[in-house]
Formats: structure tokens, C-alpha cells, sequence
């Protein structure tokens, strides 16, 4: 076969006729890294395959671009993408082979048929939620979300052309002022602060990709991209011509901000409510309503809650009637807290969970919720014993909800809520929840130099003392066990507040220790520079003796102990993601490893017998079998950030970051229940730690952004 020639302009005089073992057949297009061939493998499978332009193969920037879009396209291969087959990111040609996907891209498809229907639109935004979704999950983000990028297969849009696309947390590849993306579909923040370019960008170009397929243009059209970037950066968009009936997610995409953007799991579960004929709504239960004229509380919950409830909703929400039928600029000039509730996006639904009954164990009609046989005997209550606008952190002890906010230390009766005492704590924001240690209530120490302790019938101090500058504190056994700059940790008493040791552990240069309600002991993790093994070290807080020590193979970083175990989620060197749960047992040296289906990002969990229970950034919540040595199920519950999960008999709770409280069922990994969002006068705050939910027998109690401390009744999540 001769070389095949292109006389398009800036194109190479020949192409190549090989890329590795693959023949090169035609052209299918170009663009500003290399040409794409339409190739065959040996066996005859069609191909796409892209080979780097000439001049750009001896720039080693460049090289180290295209290798970071092979990773990024690998990372990400499966159904809603090009599957990568092969590459060659260090030949003289780069080049990489994707499965050849048969389908227009929408920019051609719009050009030749015109702006798609309200059908259309929907399976379109679906399609592309759900490809963004796996795309994040993977820890990817595309930032080149656009028509030209979206191919129209048979079974659904494909995501294709990984170019600028990057690992959420990997080196930003982007030289200083230059422009990286197209501006009609980046997001402001891809504008004023690249480098903190997140998930919600794809968000918010899919909203300009969807009013492109529903209009054929974007949202902000000029001639000029300094135009545009102003535009998306300063105007709101124009949706003249886009259905009312996708406009308020479109627009609700289109958010100035990131943290107002929906993510994809959201986008899924109100298009589903939308579209009744959405060919997935088997698994889409109805929220639970009452049969007389319109909403009535539960019984056993206070009517006085349920009019506050349905007061903030008045508040939050827009009809989705009223949202956008405007010209440029006009019309649509939503707040950010009217943003928040845009069309059918109103808080009540940004967690797009509330919709959700329970249902049979083989995944049909939703069946009737259990009787609520124990609400008379706990129906709930909410306080706000504490202004400030941050959540309060949480424990139980010494039969008091024992609680944190930013300058103060409270107790709370868990029967009732009232408060019981209060005491000033150093200003500045809270990491942990007070604990009971000795019998006395020990603040966190991670304000200031001064340790003291409190008692718990009337938060009068009982002791204090003066530390040396710490490196880091936590309690374990009844112990403070302090840290020093210098690597020397000092052994405190929790009831006296008398040092019982000081002395440094061997094979830790600076200790930094990891410890769990209930157990005794203090663990220490050191990885090896070269992340191929973690020296994990126990140590009795009592003495600050070694109860064991052993080098286990991987990054691990202990998140539970139980039943003389520890747990260990083991993390890829590189980028930080958890890809499997270890369970060590120190008295017999056995080590057992179950791999996770997907690697979660940023993971934290806990552990209640042999499950352990993750929770990932974007909203994924997996559960591990420790003893069965799988992985039993995994849930996307739709928020981007949520608490360390908490499990009890029946259900594993999690706190997300607008305040509600789910509760998840342990054995189906189905959403049960969830209280409302809390997210107060700052809503445009992010809170630095989410509170962990505080369960004890049937009561489960949590806080939110408002300042709220709540108790629900943990018999019956649906009723909350």
C-alpha cells in the first residue's frame, strides 16, 4: 500500500502506512495533536488509530502530553468510551489504537440534521452523564468535553479524544499562558484558576454540549475566544430554543461556581423523573407521600419540624415552569441560592436521593416500608445549641452526646437534645469530636499547646496542662498520646493528666498515629520510598511499648480495627487511590487482601465486624467481605463528598457535605432514607470536615452546616 497523501492545509505531506503491526487504511480526521486512520488488527477488527503529528514527536513536552492522555484513555476504557487496544507512546511516530466505534460525532450529526428533539436531548444528556460518571469514578478528568468529542454509537454517545485530559491528581501539563480546552465549552474556572480544574468542568461543558445539540450553537457564541471567555465567565447563557423540559438541568449545569453544578449521578436520577418512558426506571423508586390532601408529618415526628421543613423548601425552590425561556443575558440571572434550587434542582433534590424506597431483594416494585413500631418510644428531636454556621462534631459518651463547633466544647441529652453545658475551647476550626478518655471529656487537642479535661456532668475543667509544641495528638486507651516536632512521643493520662512516658518508637522518625473507637491499641504506618512495602508498627498507649511489628507488602494506611484486626486500605504509590482492603492480624501474622472493582479516590472507612465500608470522592460508597473475600456491593449516592460511613446492625450511615444524613442498607447496598439537607446561611461554604454519624442501640444522631445537631430514629430511615 502506497503512502497515502493529504493535501489539507498545515497537514503532512505523506502519512505513514504502519503504526506498529497496524496497516493504516484511511483517513477519519485530524486534529492539533495528530492524524486519525481507520486500521485493521491482524484479525480484522476495525481500529481507530491516532499518530502524532511530525513536528511534535521530537518535542518532549509534548511526548509526555500524549503519554498522559494514553494513561488517562487506558484509565478510563469501557462502555462509554473508546477502549484503548494499544499505543506506543515512545516510538519516533507516536501513536494509539482505540476500537473503531462505527457513528457520527455530534458536531456532525447537528451540522447535517439540525438540533435534536426532546427525546433526543434527554438520552443524549443521559448518555453523557453516565459516561462522565465511569470517566470521574476512574479519577479522570476529561476538560475537552465538546461536540467533536462525542460520537454517536448504536448503543449510546461515546466520549472519545483524552488530549488535555489529566488524573484529578497528577502534574498539571499546562505552560503559562496558554489557553488549554475550547472556550465555548470550558468552565469559568478553566479561566480564572486552571490548575484547580475539577470534575464539575465536565459538568458544565456538558451543559454547553447539550444547548449546542438543542439549538446548534453553544450557549456563548462569538467570533472572538477573549469574547467567550468573558461570557463564560461574567454573562449567563443563552438557552433560547432549548426544551423546557431539559432547560433547568442544562442551566443548573451551567453554574458559575463548581460546588452548585450537579454531578452525574444527580443529572441520571432527575432525568429519569422527568422522562417516564427512561427505558432504566426499574430501579428508580417513588419517594413516600401520604394519602390525604397533600403532605402530613410521619407518625411520631413533631408537626412543628415538618413546617419548618416544608417552609425552607418554600425558600429553596423555582417552579420548573419559570426557568428559562429568555435572549442572551436576559431572564436568567438566577442567584446562586435561586441557582441552587433551579427547575427541578432544588436542594431537596441535590442529592437526587430522595426519591428512593426500598425494594425487594431482586430489584422490582418497591414494597411497603415496616411498620414504625418503636416511634412512640423515640420519635427524634433538632437543636441548635450553637451559632457560627459550621457543623458540629460529635461523640457519645458518659450518657451525653458530647459535641464541637468552632470555639466551644457542649454537652447535649441524646433523649431530648437540650443542652447541658457549654465550655470555651481555643478558636479555629474543629478536626475531631470530643472523646471520653479516664473518665473525663477530653476536647480535641488540635488548637493550641494547652490540654485540659472536663467533666461530664458539668463540663467544669478538671485538669490542664502545658505540652510541648506538638506534631500531632489523639487519644487511644484512655491515653493523649502527643507527638513532638522531634519525633518524641509523650504518653498522657486521661483521668489525671500525668505523663506516664516519653520516648521516642523505633523505626518511626516522626509518628503519626492512627486510632479507633473502641480499641486500645495505636497503629503506625511508615510506607517505603519506594511504595512497595509499609511498616506497620502497634503500640500500647499505656506504656508506649511495641506490641508488634511487621512489614506488609504496598502503601497501606490503616481506617479500622476490630476483633484483634486492623484494616488497611492499600493505595496506589502514584496517585493515592485506594485499590484494595487488607485486614491484618497481628497475633497470627495472617494477612488477607480483597481488591475493589474500581480504585477509590481519597478513600476513608470503617470497619463493624469483618465488613469494612468505604466512602470515595464523588459520592461512591463500596462495601468489603473481609471474611467472604469480596466485594459485596457499591453505591453511588450522589454526593461528591461524604463523611467517614459508620455501621450499625442494620445500615451504614453517611453524613454528606449539605447535611443530610443517609442511611444505606448493609446487606443490598440500597439507599433506606435520608433526612433533608441543612445547609444554613453560608451555602456557599464547603465545611472543612463532615461529621461522622454517631450511632448508639436504635438512635443515630448527626449534625449539619447550620449548626444543627439532630437525632433520627435508626429503626426506620424511610420515616425521615
Amino acid at each position: 500500500m502506497a503512502p497515502q497523501r493529504n493535501a489539507g492545509a498545515g497537514a503532512e505531506a505523506e502519512l505513514p502506512e504502519h503504526a506498529g503491526h497496524y496497516r493504516l487504511e484511511s483517513r477519519l480526521g485530524a486534529g492539533g495533536m495528530g492524524v486519525v486512520h481507520l486500521a485493521r488488527s491482524t484479525s480484522g477488527m476495525k481500529l481507530a488509530v491516532k499518530v502524532v503529528h511530525a513536528q511534535f514527536a521530537k518535542d518532549p513536552d509534548f511526548r509526555g502530553r500524549f503519554r498522559q492522555e494514553v494513561a488517562a484513555a487506558r484509565r478510563v476504557s469501557g462502555a462509554f468510551t473508546a477502549p484503548v487496544v494499544d499505543a506506543d507512546p515512545d516510538g519516533e511516530r507516536p501513536w494509539m489504537a482505540t476500537l473503531f466505534i462505527p457513528g457520527p460525532t455530534l458536531s456532525d450529526h447537528v451540522k447535517r440534521n439540525g438540533p435534536m428533539d426532546p427525546a433526543q436531548l434527554r438520552r443524549l444528556m443521559a448518555g453523557l452523564a453516565e459516561a462522565l460518571r465511569d470517566i470521574h469514578r476512574a479519577g479522570v478528568v476529561h476538560r475537552d468535553l465538546k461536540p467533536s468529542n462525542v460520537l454517536l454509537a448504536d448503543d449510546g454517545p461515546k466520549v472519545i479524544d483524552f488530549g488535555i485530559s489529566r488524573p484529578v491528581d497528577s502534574e498539571l501539563r499546562t505552560e503559562t499562558g496558554r489557553l488549554i480546552g475550547t472556550p465555548p465549552f470550558m468552565a469559568p474556572e478553566q479561566f480564572r484558576r486552571p490548575r484547580e480544574v475539577g470534575p464539575a468542568a465536565d459538568i458544565f461543558a456538558l451543559g454547553s454540549v447539550m444547548v449546542h445539540a438543542a439549538t446548534g450553537q453553544g450557549p456563548f457564541d462569538s467570533d472572538s475566544p477573549y469574547i467567550v471567555a468573558y461570557q463564560v465567565v461574567h454573562d449567563e447563557p443563552d438557552l433560547t430554543g432549548v426544551p423546557d423540559e431539559v432547560a433547568p438541568l442544562v442551566l443548573r449545569c451551567l453554574a458559575k461556581e463548581p460546588e452548585e453544578r450537579p454531578t452525574p449521578d444527580e443529572l441520571m436520577r432527575e432525568l429519569r423523573s422527568v422522562a417516564a418512558s427512561y427505558d432504566t426506571q426499574t430501579f428508580i423508586p417513588a419517594q413516600r407521600t401520604w394519602d390525604t390532601g397533600g403532605p402530613r408529618p410521619p407518625a411520631g415526628r413533631p408537626v412543628r419540624e415538618v413546617e419548618a421543613d416544608r417552609a425552607g423548601e418554600a425558600d429553596r425552590a423555582v417552579p420548573a415552569g419559570n426557568a428559562v425561556r429568555a435572549g442572551r443575558g436576559r431572564g436568567l440571572r438566577l442567584g446562586r441560592r435561586a441557582a441552587l434550587g433551579a427547575g427541578a434542582f432544588g436542594l431537596a433534590v441535590a442529592g437526587a436521593l430522595a426519591s428512593l424506597p426500598l425494594l425487594d431483594d431482586d430489584g422490582g416494585s418497591p414494597r411497603p416500608a415496616s411498620p414504625r413500631t418503636t416511634s412512640a418510644a423515640f420519635s427524634g428531636w433538632r437543636s441548635t445549641p450553637a451559632a457560627g454556621g459550621s457543623a458540629p462534631l460529635c461523640s457519645h459518651g458518659a450518657g451525653r452526646l458530647l459535641c464541637a463547633t468552632s470555639g466551644l466544647v457542649f454537652a447535649l441529652d441524646p433523649s431530648d437534645g437540650h443542652l447541658l453545658w457549654r465550655h470555651p475551647v481555643g478558636k479555629g476550626p474543629r478536626k475531631e469530636p470530643p472523646v471520653l478518655a479516664g473518665g473525663l471529656v477530653q476536647p480535641s487537642p488540635n488548637q493550641g499547646r494547652r490540654l485540659e479535661a472536663l467533666d461530664p456532668a458539668s463540663g467544669e475543667v478538671r485538669w490542664q496542662r502545658d505540652t510541648p509544641e506538638a506534631g500531632s495528638a489523639v487519644y487511644a486507651g484512655g491515653m493523649l498520646l502527643v507527638t513532638g516536632t522531634d519525633g518524641k512521643v509523650t504518653g498522657v493520662d486521661g483521668a489525671s493528666g500525668d505523663v506516664r512516658w516519653s520516648h521516642r518508637i523505633p523505626g518511626h522518625e516522626v509518628p503519626y498515629f492512627a486510632t479507633f473507637s473502641g480499641d486500645p491499641l495505636a497503629y503506625l504506618a511508615g510506607a517505603s520510598q519506594d511504595g512497595r512495602s509499609t511498616r506497620l508498627t502497634v503500640v500500647d498507649p499505656q506504656t508506649g511499648d511495641v506490641r508488634s511489628d511487621a512489614r506488609l507488602d504496598g502503601t497501606l494506611k490503616p481506617f479500622g480495627a476490630s476483633d484483634g484486626s486492623v484494616f488497611l486500605l492499600s493505595l496506589d504509590a502514584v496517585h493515592g487511590d485506594a485499590r484494595a482492603v487488607v485486614r491484618y492480624t497481628p497475633k497470627t501474622g495472617e494477612t488477607r487482601r480483597v481488591p475493589l472493582a474500581v480504585p477509590l479516590q481519597q478513600a476513608h472507612g470503617a470497619v463493624r465486624g469483618n465488613l469494612a465500608c468505604l466512602m470515595g470522592t464523588g459520592g461512591s460508597l463500596v462495601a468489603v467481605d473481609l471474611e467472604a473475600r469480596e466485594q459485596v456491593w457499591d453505591l453511588e449516592t450522589g454526593t461528591m463528598r461524604g463523611s467517614t460511613p459508620v455501621a450499625g446492625d442494620r445500615y451504614v450511615y453517611v453524613t454528606t457535605s449539605d447535611g443530610r444524613l443517609l442511611a444505606v442498607d448493609a446487606r443490598r447496598g440500597k439507599v433506606a432514607g435520608q433526612t433533608s439537607p441543612r445547609l444554613g446561611d453560608r451555602s456557599d461554604r464547603i465545611p472543612a470536615e463532615l461529621p461522622e454519624p454517631v450511632v448508639v442501640g436504635d438512635r443515630v444522631y448527626g449534625s449539619a452546616p447550620d449548626g444543627t445537631v439532630f437525632a433520627v430514629n435508626g429503626r426506620d430511615p424511610a420515616a425521615w
